[in-house]
């Protein structure tokens, strides 16, 4: 799912009603001490103070990720609250709303890159809310000098919106002889030039990222937002399971519930390498999707399958490892 992940529940009760925290647990950074210099608050236009009910309805879609649900909320919230200062005749500043993803595949990070693009798009910090994601390939070139106007190329295309880069730690892996180098070097160059016009979000695994962030002085200040994306448990790779196969018309046998949870279990405790977690999910939906529709073809040789029928999922429709 590309962190592409629905999920069921939803409040009833609007959050304007709580309590807010500006602060970032992530880095125990305060957005409103953030120079007073980049992106700066637009007036929100009148019947805005709905908006988060739309924007908070999208994230109850999502499973877990109750933190990254939290620190959208303080955005808004800082955001609104800049809108009532600068009405009041206050000082509201500009802010740096440049990010970081942290985490493995599959858990939400391009989804939530979306819900804040729009969600600065409504308030007036983006012109335009779109997703332009990219990641080594679009962005370094094969001789010097190429690599610099592919990344300008690409910073153009996302103006008034957001530049999403996945696994970005790859631009630092060449060392300094590496076209990637001069990608960075672009990037940084960019925030300054187009500050007010374009959001940059970089995203990949902890370590990785870390990595990368230090190969470049000037990044690490330039990101005050970092965002913690963890693994799915159990119960939670089953309820995307669960969504996934109705989001498709499907149903899933009892006998095939219990052999798909078994199955991600297992994966969870025994994989070696990174799971991809909500994308291996929708892999291991798509093949069984794949494999009923060929069990299908087989079994009726004249005549069509009933409707029940081509809606379920047996247990020998998953077969794993194949």
């Amino acid at each position: 799912m590309n962190g592409r992940t629905s999920a069921a529940g939803s409040r009833s009760e609007a959050r304007p009603s709580r309590q807010i925290n500006i602060v970032l647990r992530s880095n125990e950074t305060s957005l409103a001490a953030v120079p007073e210099r980049d992106i700066p608050v637009s007036p929100v236009v009148p019947g805005q103070q709905g908006l988060y009910q739309e924007i908070q309805k999208e994230l109850d879609q999502l499973v877990g990720l109750e933190q990254i649900k939290e620190l959208i909320y303080e955005i808004y919230a800082l955001l609104q609250i800049a809108r009532m200062r600068s009405e009041a005749g206050l000082l509201s500043g500009g802010h740096v709303f440049h990010m970081i993803f942290k985490g493995n595949p599959g858990t939400g990070k391009t989804t939530v890159a979306r819900i804040v693009a729009k969600l600065f798009q409504k308030m007036g910090v983006l012109s335009k809310g779109h997703l332009v994601e990219v990641e080594r390939a679009d962005l370094v070139g094969e001789y010097i000098g190429h690599t610099a106007q592919k990344t300008r190329d690409l910073i153009k295309k996302a103006l008034g919106g957001i530049l999403f880069i996945d696994e970005a730690y790859s631009l630092a892996r060449g060392g300094e002889k590496d076209f990637g180098k001069e990608a960075i070097d672009t990037l940084v160059k960019a925030m300054e030039d187009h500050k007010n016009q374009f959001v940059l979000i970089l995203a990949g695994y902890s370590d990785e990222i870390d990595f990368f962030m230090s190969s470049n002085p000037g990044l690490h200040s330039r990101f005050p937002i970092q965002m913690e994306f963890p693994d799915y448990n159990l119960d939670q790779l089953f309820q995307i399971t669960e969504l996934m196969v109705k989001e498709r018309d499907y149903i899933l046998m009892p006998q095939s519930m219990s052999k798909l949870r078994d199955h991600l279990q297992s994966e969870k405790e025994n994989r070696r390498h990174a799971f991809s977690n909500a994308r291996y999910v929708r892999n291991l939906i798509e093949k069984g999707i794949r494999n009923q529709a060929v069990r299908l073809l087989n079994q009726y040789v004249t005549g069509n399958p009933g409707k029940l029928e081509l809606m379920t999922l047996r247990p020998e429709d998953f077969r794993m490892g194949t």
